[in-house]
């Protein structure tokens, strides 16, 4: 089982921790953390993450590809020839394709969502039937062999759920446990379902222009 995550500059970096805190402890897996050099990447929150492999040699056939979203960085990733190309190189071999948030527009510019289901952040859902895909307003969608999760914290479910799929439900149970993921948040406000209306507003502003 080899692993591969996708890094960039000012990704968010919980999208990347979430699935990669939950696969770290599937027995026998090799993870790669994948840039273009090995130099540390800064992320959204001001920590930075070395990577393990550059594109140069990284592995050609992962079993899982991944990469999770942001904002102005995940813009700056899709024009990014060098990203583009490496991710339709690795996409074309991988036996699992995945993102978690707007990692999915990522895929998308790749061309690897085309003709799947998939699931992004709330407010990035109606961008993915401009790159082909059937957008699901799910926590996690699984479809074929294309993975993708929600937004920043759906990491955690989206990976649980993945290697569920994979490795056999005892073992994703096993995970959740070492983990200890029981989400008891002090909010029920975690959706545009659930959120009051002026809250939608006061987070659309916050990203507004992002």
């Amino acid at each position: 089982m080899k692993i591969q995550l996708l890094l960039y500059p000012d990704m968010t970096l919980l999208d990347l921790v979430g699935p990669l805190q939950v696969w770290s402890l599937w027995p026998g897996a090799e993870v790669e953390l994948v840039w273009k050099t090995t130099d540390p990447i800064p992320t959204d929150t001001g920590l930075s993450v070395v990577p393990t492999h550059s594109f140069a040699d990284a592995s050609s056939k992962p079993s899982i590809l991944f990469t999770g979203g942001g904002l102005e960085g995940t813009t700056r990733a899709m024009a990014d020839p060098d990203v583009i190309e490496f991710m339709q190189s690795r996409g074309e071999r991988a036996e699992w394709v995945t993102s978690v948030c707007t990692g999915a527009l990522i895929l998308g510019a790749a061309g690897l969502l085309d003709g799947y289901r998939a699931t992004t952040h709330w407010m990035a859902l109606e961008a993915l039937p401009s790159f082909g895909a059937e957008p699901v307003k799910e926590r996690w969608v699984i479809d074929r062999n294309r993975a993708t999760g929600g937004g920043v914290t759906a990491g955690i479910d989206f990976g649980l759920a993945l290697m569920g799929e994979i490795a056999g439900q005892d073992l994703a149970e096993a995970v959740q446990l070492a983990l200890e993921y029981a989400p008891s948040p002090p909010f029920d406000s975690g959706t545009p379902d659930k959120a009051r209306p002026e809250i939608m507003e006061q987070v659309k502003e916050l990203f507004a222009g992002a």
